[in-house]
């Protein structure tokens, strides 16, 4: 039972800072926050922006159900997030690839939708490192990049955050990194994709086939221009 599981999870020491424009901003030790919400299973698309897919059980909670907790001001129209700055754990940034720590960020209106999770685990299982542990976000109709891993602060702010791709690529990889099979990576067709394990390609389908959920965030909007 999966939930049965999610229950079994045991964090490491670590604390989230959840500041900016709210009301009650809070520090949150790893198992406090664990404990503050009820754990789910969720299983979801997940799709790459170099063009693989997996489909993945994560145990975790709403983005949302923490958010209304540290009550967002009516300034609060982004949610930005930070990760770990370690170099001796993780090697890789003690190379110049990207700026570091990794930032991502949303929209207030995406951080708050019901799909949006913070995950603490996948197979009903503790996150290992290399998948973000001990807490990660997990938005499933945008490219996995945008599900930043070991976040230390979350901070809503009025203004749109950096994020770290883009400050990479900006022509490459948008703010919003929405899937969508129409508007392609400048090397690379989105198209179809690779779903780990299978040898044929499948169609990629918009919004990784979450349109029904969240297509109404975005009416109205160029998502060629705001890709």
């Amino acid at each position: 039972d999966p939930a049965a599981n999610a229950g079994t999870l045991k964090p490491r020491p670590w604390q989230v800072t959840i500041e900016g424009e709210v009301a009650r901003p809070q520090v949150f030790e790893i198992d406090e926050l664990i404990k503050s919400f009820p754990l789910e299973e969720r299983v979801y698309r997940m799709r790459c922006v170099e063009a693989w897919s997996m489909v993945i059980p994560w145990v975790g909670f709403p983005l949302g159900d923490l958010l209304k907790r540290v009550e967002p001001t009516s300034r609060a129209k982004y949610v930005a997030f930070k990760s770990l700055l370690d170099p001796q754990q993780m090697p890789g940034q003690r190379t110049d690839l990207l700026q570091w720590p990794y930032v991502e960020g949303l929209r207030i209106d995406e951080a708050m939708h019901p799909l949006t999770i913070l995950a603490v685990g996948l197979y009903g299982k503790r996150l290992p490192n290399q998948d973000g542990a001990p807490i990660r976000l997990v938005v499933p109709w945008k490219y996995g990049f945008k599900g930043i891993k070991s976040i230390v602060n979350i901070r809503l702010t009025e203004e749109q955050p950096p994020t770290s791709w883009n400050i990479a690529g900006p022509d490459e990889y948008g703010f919003y990194a929405n899937v969508n099979p129409a508007v392609d990576h400048p090397r690379w067709s989105q198209a179809t994709e690779r779903r780990i394990g299978e040898y044929h390609r499948r169609p990629t389908l918009p919004f990784n086939g979450y349109a029904d959920q969240v297509a109404g965030l975005y009416q109205g909007m160029d998502l060629t221009k705001f890709f």
